[in-house]
């Protein structure tokens, strides 16, 4: 199948586009991402953008996550083995401490920006702590089964992060209703089945 992926991780001027409502990030500024938002925020804002547009949009799946965050890299990081300070917000002793304007860094090979750094990106999966039994086709995994569905996926590592963190296999889960000031999310919709 295939799917479409936001270039960029929504930034607050999207949020308040769609919800209409408070900014609820620390770090404002119209092209910073919106952060502070839970898994269920992320949830609600793209049942409101569906309504709105009338094309269903989604969150991605952990898998294809990982395979827009790579784009067709087996490295650590989506350029290369070594960290790179020029190529994604994360943190460096003496840098500002805060997100930055989606886009302040190049695109992967997909053309897709700050894949990993900025902020954590929730995705829609529930925690499980391997890989076991996990959907081969792409799918969000949503079972319980083994996992924990009060928990979701986040990736790809924030501001506030070490190098580790931004490695593009990297993950966590994160309770869903937890709202950090360095949380935020992308969408995709599916093109076709």
């Amino acid at each position: 199948y295939s799917f479409a992926v936001g270039k960029y991780e929504v930034t607050q001027v999207n949020w308040y586009a769609v919800m209409r409502g408070r900014n609820p990030s620390k770090f404002t500024g119209s092209g910073r991402p919106v952060e502070n938002v839970s898994w269920e925020d992320a949830k609600s804002f793209i049942k409101k953008l569906s309504e709105q547009t009338g094309k269903e949009y989604r969150l991605l799946s952990e898998s294809e996550w990982e395979y827009m965050a790579r784009a067709g890299s087996t490295t650590k990081y989506p350029w290369g083995d070594e960290i790179d300070s020029s190529k994604a917000k994360y943190k460096i002793k003496g840098s500002e401490k805060s997100t930055v304007p989606v886009g302040s860094y190049s695109a992967n090979a997909f053309g897709v920006h700050d894949t990993v750094g900025n902020v954590w990106e929730w995705v829609e999966d529930c925690w499980h702590t391997t890989y076991k039994d996990a959907p081969i086709d792409g799918s969000a995994w949503l079972s319980a089964s083994g996992g924990n569905c009060e928990e979701r996926v986040v990736r790809g590592g924030s501001w506030f992060s070490g190098p580790r963190d931004l490695r593009s296999a990297n993950r966590y889960g994160v309770d869903a209703t937890r709202r950090d000031d360095d949380k935020g999310f992308r969408i995709a919709r599916t093109l076709s089945q």
